[in-house]
């Protein structure tokens, strides 16, 4: 019965206090208000997937929370929650962007698309008129505006209702009153609005369109853009809903939307209508543009390797130079052994992206102060750093390995200090020098320690974004004539960025999902065989 009893308290977590469940409710009760809060706008934006999705999530908490015992489930369920939303669906979420071809021009629906480009269609009629307006308000409510012809000193009244308040000329007989030089100062039947009623219109002014005629395509429009001057337009393109075709007025050319693409498409000779777009499923589009475009495959051969060789190179040269330390210091007899490990530490406590833009200020290539001072006997042939692909590369591994290398001297220190002393004192005395001691005995037991933790290092360079980045930028970029640019110390990460957010070609996010994809995947593999391999590890220290 002690035994049973001590069971259901240990997973029940005891009898819980009256101070605690209150606690515990208000908690839940804000977290509950939060979900409301999102579910209600998920509601409003039609996602009832994702609203009956987080609304059983939150049900499931509020169960585990509320009832009587479980207590390891209340420990693992806020860890959890976070790893599926940092973690598992941002995983999901790249997976489904990589078969779309969301980016710069086609970030929105079909819907969104469309209204921009008619939004964007429309040109001034040539040596139309132009006016200066005044925005009024006529006796039955509706918005007009009242134009000043710039060149005929003419007045003209219109609304967006051509059938009610069409575009007409007026004049003093009409009730219209003048200045001198004869610009519009009143109307009879209508109210001219200030600057502070013209903003309080929605949905503003510089949307109006004032017919010209009963055919606002065919006739064209009067639309303003500070509300203070506007001029004769017309749209250089029509749209038929039914059949999904945009028309090109100036040659009556015809564009059909095309969902393979995302595009307005001539089907005459292939002719996109502009650069605005509607994301689409592309299927396996982006994973084979990837090994068959040109452009791509090109400078991804040579990024690839670095890639490698940089985060290889980046985990060895950290990883000596941190036992190299944690074996000199690892003896007590040394005086100020606190003081040194804390000085070994201070390049892993300094933020890392700090620490790069002081290293840029260092290896300056003119005002520098490692081409200055400590490589100064070399005269005018200063190194240039940050503009030759090789000392670039040397640049980014030497940085590299000075923010690397405290860690590996942490945990090289802890690891060491768990090695039992009576295994070296035997060595010793058997006959073993110190070196073979490192060999055969430290080495190996450090290596079943920390080969977990080498793995993980591997990991982490192998998507060192910040390090190329902020040092180098991926420059330097030796082949101008590349449609993706691709810099000498640039790694996969850096690379995807760079398609992700193009300045050049313009962004493509389904081109670097798919990338993400491949790379989540080819290190995924690495990890997973490198762990299986670690159990040799073991074998052999037992």
């Amino acid at each position: 019965m002690r035994t049973r009893a001590k069971n259901f308290e240990l997973h029940s977590g005891g009898t819980p206090s009256l101070r605690g469940t209150l606690a515990k409710i208000f908690i839940l009760g804000m977290v509950d208000a939060g979900v409301v809060f999102v579910l209600l706008i998920l509601i409003g934006k039609e996602k009832y997937g994702l609203t009956i999705f987080f609304g059983l999530v939150t049900l499931v908490v509020n169960w585990i929370y509320l009832r009587r015992g479980g207590l390891p489930a209340k420990y693992l369920t806020p860890g959890v929650l976070l790893l599926l939303a940092f973690q598992v669906y941002v995983v999901i979420f790249s997976g489904y962007i990589s078969f779309t071809n969301y980016g710069d021009s086609h970030n929105g629906t079909y819907a969104e698309a469309l209204d921009a480009i008619q939004q964007a269609a429309v040109e001034p009629i040539e040596g139309a008129a132009e006016y200066e307006i005044r925005v009024v308000r006529s006796d039955d409510g509706a918005v007009q505006f009242l134009g000043f012809d710039l060149n005929t000193t003419k007045t003209y009244i219109g609304g967006e209702s051509y059938s009610k308040h069409p575009w007409r000329e007026i004049t003093s007989a009409d009730g219209l009153i003048t200045d001198e030089s004869g610009y519009p100062t009143a109307f009879k039947g209508v109210t001219f609005l200030t600057d502070d009623e013209i903003t309080e219109i929605d949905p503003g002014v510089t949307t109006m369109k004032i017919p010209l005629g009963p055919d606002l395509k065919k006739d064209g429009f009067i639309a303003t853009a500070d509300a203070f001057f506007a001029q004769q337009n017309r749209f250089s393109f029509t749209y038929d809903e039914k059949t999904r075709v945009m028309t090109r007025v100036s040659d009556n050319k015809e564009f059909i939307a095309d969902e393979t693409v995302g595009y307005f498409k001539s089907a005459e000779d292939g002719e996109l209508l502009s650069g605005i777009g509607w994301q689409v499923r592309v299927g396996w589009s982006n994973y084979q543009k990837i090994f068959t475009d040109k452009d791509l495959r090109g400078p991804l051969g040579g990024i690839l390797i670095w890639t490698f060789f940089f985060a290889f190179a980046s985990v060895f040269s950290t990883f000596v130079a941190g036992l190299a330390l944690a074996l000199v210091f690892n003896d007590q007899r040394i005086r100020g052994l606190r003081i040194y490990r804390a000085i070994f530490i201070l390049p892993y406590a300094f933020p890392a992206f700090l620490s790069a833009y002081v290293w840029r200020g260092l290896l300056n290539t003119e005002n520098g102060f490692i081409n200055n001072t400590i490589l100064g006997f070399m005269g005018d042939n200063k190194i240039q750093w940050f503009e030759q692909q090789g000392a670039a590369r040397a640049a980014v591994l030497l940085v590299n390995l000075w923010l690397g290398f405290p860690y590996m001297f942490l945990i090289c220190t802890g690891a060491l200090q768990a090695i039992p002393n009576d295994l070296t004192e035997a060595a010793s005395i058997d006959g073993a020098s110190p070196w073979k001691i490192i060999k055969f005995i430290k080495l190996p037991l450090l290596l079943v320690a920390l080969a977990p933790l080498l793995i993980a290092s591997f990991a982490y360079n192998f998507n060192n974004f910040g390090a190329i980045y902020l040092l180098t930028g991926g420059g330097p970029f030796l082949d101008p004539t590349l449609k993706v640019e691709a810099g000498a110390t640039d790694i996969l990460i850096t690379f995807v960025y760079r398609i992700a957010f193009s300045r050049s070609v313009g962004a493509d996010y389904g081109l670097a999902s798919a990338f993400s994809v491949l790379i989540f995947l080819l290190i995924g593999s690495i990890s997973y065989f490198s762990f299986k391999r670690t159990r040799g590890l073991e074998e052999r220290a037992q």
